[in-house]
């Protein structure tokens, strides 16, 4: 296993080593062959005539030394485009590098041919300036990628190299964080990173998860609670009983989602690859077209047809069209998992800006899945609700039912309690401030003749809410509705759904009446209620049939059928376990917003996409004729290197228009 693991390391120290290493290898290439360049420039006989150098620079054998600087730039700099010429054609997809190659050749050989015999005239420095412009466009682009990636990069640096592992006898060692396994307990100090997935069995604290789930606010951790290899410990120690290591942590299978995602064929990115190599047919098509136009119709020297022919080639490389969806891409992916919203499958998450409809499970999605106070009704005026809430919240503090924790947790002043007694089905009591205090259901009031006279008790029952009555020394004084709480972003995240067109549902096991009462509560325009855990891909079939490409929002569990019938599946709420199979889309955090900002994010992403291939392909359009040279009769003729000028121009453009992309706040 560890042999295994190692593997996996080294093959991904080098991948990020193997770009790390072109980066470099463009920038040593750029530079030398820029140093090499300079005296070209001085030596060339149309920029010396231009500058009036001639009588200046004039020696013995002075065109052979401008030929030899010529030829190191062309194999010094140009090697990386010879090369890729070769590997193009080797793999059957003539593109951006052959085109390069194609040129820079082209240029060399003819220049060459001129200075051993053949009439005409030599343009090296045409051939030495493009040269270091596309090792300039490349070496940005490369920086591009690379800083694309460095969120990612970033991800893998989180964990702490050592652990404080707890011994037997009590004490602590430190041990490489490699050698934890599960069981194993660990102290986490103030401060210090948090060195694997574990829960925490003494100690709490507040946890810094920024890095991890998007989640600004540190988040407060006690005993019980689960915590995320790579947070950040707050003031409190902590000791973590380790339950996740290596490639089942978290952060492992975050990183490995991301270069699924970041891996994977999209339809954009084959629209793209079809572009750029329909480019590169056009590209030899129109360089072959404009060389026969300008020696058979324009009856012009075979220099000058050269020249247009090599820069028709330079401008229309397809550099651009080729990274204009792989940079939006990586940065789209990139910067969605340093937020907490983990993209898995890119053709779905492309499908999610064209949604006209979105299901939220009720339970734990739009509400917290547990019951909480929604409403205190005062029958007799004696008190207000804050000590009516007191009172049934003391009585209930001894109990362990989820109606009970509901009431006590609505206050946080709670009195203590003296002989506690369960009513068996009805409720509880025991004595508080002296007084006999019960908290009771309608039917220990019906039981005990005891009548409630109040409308409000059946609007709260029709809306599935549960209802207890307070008796304080024989005397009803009021009573306490509870359900399942909307969560709040709930509302906010329904509403920018409802802005975007996208018909938001529900749907939920629980009954009819707090389905309606929740789908009111929200806005929503449909819900179904008493659903089966089986019959939840039904109904989202249900509403595919209705026209209508649908999301599926759940928790990844009891959902996963409705997920996988869905166009776009999102489990919500995954924590630590994210390698939910059945979803295309994983969002960390239990926040609906999240579903709304991934969507949103669909929309931006797509936006940034056509905006690059628009730039890419229009440039293209617009270039090649004025390449051809069909303005020379208006004075406008474009050289080889200033084709170079605008082509590496547009590519710079691409990648800073990717950059700019944003993730939509969530919260």
């Amino acid at each position: 296993m560890k042999t295994m693991k190692h593997q996996k390391k080294q093959h991904a120290d080098k991948h990020g080593d193997h770009h790390a290493h072109m980066v470099a290898d463009f920038k040593k290439r750029f530079w030398g062959s820029l140093f090499f360049t300079i005296p070209i420039l001085l030596l060339s006989p149309l920029l010396q005539s231009f500058f009036g150098l001639s009588e200046v620079i004039d020696f013995p054998f002075e065109i052979y030394v401008l030929f030899a600087f010529s030829t190191a730039v062309f194999f010094y700099g140009g090697y990386p485009f010879l090369k890729g010429i070769y590997d193009e054609l080797s793999a059957g997809k003539p593109g951006m590098m052959t085109l390069i190659g194609l040129a820079i050749f082209v240029a060399y050989f003819y220049s060459s041919s001129v200075v051993f015999g053949v009439e005409g005239k030599v343009f090296f420095w045409e051939l030495a300036t493009l040269i270091d412009i596309m090792l300039l466009g490349h070496w940005i682009e490369m920086k591009s990628v690379m800083g694309a990636s460095r969120a990612l990069e970033e991800l893998a640096q989180l964990m702490p190299s050592v652990a404080h592992k707890k011994k037997e006898d009590g004490s602590f060692t430190d041990v490489p964080v490699s050698d934890l396994t599960v069981d194993d307990k660990v102290l986490i100090k103030p401060g210090e990173k948090i060195p694997a997935d574990g829960e925490i069995v003494e100690g709490k604290s507040a946890v810094n998860e920024a890095m991890i789930t998007g989640e600004s606010k540190p988040a407060a951790k006690e005993t019980g609670d689960m915590v995320i290899g790579g947070a950040i410990n707050g003031e409190g120690s902590i000791t973590v009983e380790v339950k996740k290591t290596g490639k089942d942590s978290y952060l492992s299978q975050v990183i490995n989602l991301v270069k699924d995602a970041r891996e994977s064929k999209s339809k954009s990115q084959d629209i793209a690859n079809s572009a750029a190599f329909w480019l590169t047919i056009i590209a030899l098509s129109a360089g072959l077209i404009t060389l026969v136009i300008w020696l058979a119709w324009m009856n012009r020297e075979f220099e000058f047809a050269l020249e247009r022919t090599v820069t028709v080639m330079v401008i229309t490389c397809p550099h651009a069209l080729g990274l204009a969806v792989p940079l939006v891409v990586a940065v789209s992916t990139a910067i969605s998992a340093s937020r907490g919203l983990l993209i898995r499958n890119r053709a779905a998450f492309e499908k999610a800006r064209n949604l006209q409809a979105i299901i939220f499970d009720k339970t734990g999605t739009l509400t917290y899945g547990k019951f909480g106070v929604t409403d205190v009704l005062l029958f007799n005026g004696r008190m207000d609700e804050d000590e009516l809430l007191k009172y049934a919240a003391a009585v209930e503090s001894n109990s362990q039912h989820p109606i009970a924790t509901g009431v006590v947790e609505s206050t946080k002043e709670i009195p203590s309690v003296s002989e506690f007694n369960s009513i068996p089905g009805k409720g509880a009591q025991g004595k508080v401030n002296g007084k006999e205090v019960k908290v009771v259901s309608l039917g220990y009031l019906r039981e005990n003749d005891i009548v409630v006279d109040d409308d409000r008790i059946e609007k709260l029952n029709l809306q599935g809410k549960t209802v207890v009555f307070v008796i304080i020394d024989d005397s009803l004084q009021g009573g306490i509705a509870l359900a399942d709480i909307i969560r709040e972003e709930s509302r906010e995240a329904i509403s920018r759904l409802k802005t975007m067109g996208i018909q938001t549902m529900m749907l939920t096991g629980d009954n009819r009446e707090v389905a309606k009462w929740v789908a009111d509560e929200l806005g929503l325009d449909d819900y179904f209620a008493e659903v089966l855990p089986e019959q939840k891909a039904q109904k989202v079939k249900e509403v595919q049939s209705r026209g209508l490409i649908t999301a599926m929002t759940g928790d990844g569990i009891n959902d996963a059928p409705a997920l996988a019938q869905a166009d776009v599946g999102i489990a919500i709420g995954a924590g630590t376990d994210v390698a939910v199979e059945t979803a295309d889309i994983i969002l960390v955090r239990s926040n609906p917003l999240d579903a709304t900002a991934i969507i949103e994010l669909a929309k931006a992403t797509y936006r940034k996409m056509v905006q690059n291939l628009a730039w890419a392909t229009g440039y293209n359009a617009f270039a090649i004729p004025l390449a051809a040279g069909v303005l020379y009769n208006y004075g406008i003729l474009l050289s080889p290197a200033a084709g170079a000028v605008l082509m590496s121009l547009s590519t710079v453009i691409v990648a800073i228009n990717a950059r700019f992309l944003k993730v939509p706040e969530s919260a």
